[in-house]
């Protein structure tokens, strides 16, 4: 599944690089749209890496993959990311927890983004942009690598953070739920909609995450 998400983001945005399009055209931003979703397929797969579910009992494989779509997401380190994501496990909802804050949801995202996001980052991502844009027109760097990217860290934020976080919860995992609908789970964040079943079963990976939450419905309708 790992392999599939990266090979997909590397076939779009190969693709969408060398295209020559039209704002007029409505496809574009259905293109746009796609490619966001890759985008954050990458970081849940790196995610699934940071709990050893990409590559179970393999753990150099399973880091390979994470450190790879970490860096051909954002050029993140993928070690920064396993420490403070274990944090948001282990204290979630509280002060020690780096992905929660009491706020609004621009406060919130804002603060979320300090959190992961270096200036070494910027400044390399730049530098890259600025390599890229001699070879690739600069309009198709903006719309398939820069615009994509930044959309994808609201998706993430709002389905995987936001939503599940906010407010109070009465449970240990101090997590909501969305509503069953597994396709809507899988198109607004692959299926980390379902957040209190994420934090109940963090062995999971993320395409199974459906099956916790069938098990769940089912054991609350008995």
């Amino acid at each position: 599944m790992a392999t599939l998400i990266i090979v997909l983001w590397m076939v779009s945005i190969t693709m969408l690089m060398l295209s020559d399009f039209s704002f007029l055209n409505p496809l574009l931003y259905v293109f746009v749209l796609i490619q966001m979703h890759l985008y954050t397929g990458l970081f849940i797969t790196a995610h699934d890496a940071m709990h050893g579910t990409v590559a179970p009992n393999k753990p150099k494989l399973n880091l390979f993959f994470g450190q790879t779509c970490t860096l051909l997401y954002a050029l993140f380190p993928f070690k920064a990311l396993y420490a403070k994501h274990h944090e948001h496990h282990d204290f979630v909802h509280s002060a020690k927890d780096p992905d929660y804050h009491e706020g609004k949801f621009i406060v919130w995202y804002y603060h979320f983004i300090k959190q992961y996001l270096s200036w070494r980052q910027v400044v390399l991502m730049a530098i890259i942009y600025n390599v890229l844009k001699i070879y690739l027109p600069e309009k198709n760097l903006l719309m398939f690598w820069v615009l994509p990217s930044l959309l994808s860290t609201l998706q993430l934020f709002y389905f995987g953070t936001y939503l599940p976080h906010k407010g109070e919860h009465q449970n240990i995992y101090q997590s909501n739920t969305q509503s069953k609908n597994h396709v809507w789970a899988f198109f607004s964040c692959y299926f980390f909609g379902y957040h209190y079943e994420h934090h109940q079963s963090p062995g999971t990976p993320w395409w199974k995450l459906w099956q916790v939450k069938e098990q769940n419905s089912s054991t609350n309708n008995g």
